[in-house]
């Protein structure tokens, strides 16, 4: 079939481009969906897969993290998290009522001024809490007026982290949790930097790391508080 089509009544080809434009405006319509169409799609795998945005729900992590405040999260993170780092993560089934307990340790609530949770309920919840890590794998950890001691053994020494970001513990009894616990391999203790007012690892024990959804790296909402944690 030749390239060119005919005019009917002539022999000539047709250059008037009538009939060329509806086919040009129908596929440059039809690219622009595909584009938007892909880029949209490539939002949510971003969304999905990379950085997911989180809205911070209470005050647990003031004066670091405000009520409202946005953060982006990186779900695929540089590795393991570490020791400092504000990390979204599933916590254990009965968080919200603060049981403690592993399969090998019946549930229960922890006793103020002894020691911290230090096995989860073996099940994670659906929700997502926002907290900061204060102890990694293998670590020593207790805790005195709100601040995280930690060490290698459980001779010690213990070195209390340095806390410049929090909100003191005031005279909170779960401001104390002096008898030191082992952080399980492969675990996680996290605290709220509100220290007086979060619901956290002190209760309910440490995380895994494949609950871990990601390590928040910015906020980026309310414009005044844009910038990196």
């Amino acid at each position: 079939m030749p390239r060119s089509l005919r005019s009917a009544r002539g022999g000539k080809p047709d250059t008037s481009g009538k009939q060329g434009q509806p086919k040009s405006r129908g596929r440059s319509l039809a690219e622009l969906a595909v584009i938007v169409g892909v880029a949209i799609g490539l939002a949510y795998l971003v969304q999905a897969l990379i950085v997911k945005p989180y809205k911070i729900p209470s005050g647990s992590m003031e004066p670091t993290l405000e009520v409202g405040q946005r953060v982006l999260v990186d779900r695929i993170g540089r590795g393991s998290p570490e020791v400092g780092d504000i990390v979204v993560f599933h916590p254990p089934q009965g968080a919200v009522h603060e049981v403690c307990g592993a399969v090998a340790q019946p549930p229960h609530t922890v006793t103020f001024g002894k020691a911290p949770c230090s096995q989860p309920v073996p099940e994670p919840a659906s929700t997502n809490f926002i907290k900061r890590i204060v102890a990694g794998p293998g670590e020593w950890i207790y805790v005195k007026e709100g601040h995280a001691y930690t060490a290698k053994s459980e001779a010690g020494p213990f070195k209390r982290e340095h806390d410049p970001y929090i909100r003191p513990c005031g005279t909170s009894p779960e401001c104390d949790f002096l008898t030191p616990i082992k952080v399980p391999a492969g675990h996680w203790f996290m605290m709220g930097d509100n220290r007086g007012r979060s619901d956290d690892s002190r209760f309910w024990g440490p995380v895994p790391t494949n609950w871990i959804v990601g390590v928040a790296f910015a906020t980026y909402w309310p414009p005044d508080r844009i910038g990196t944690l």
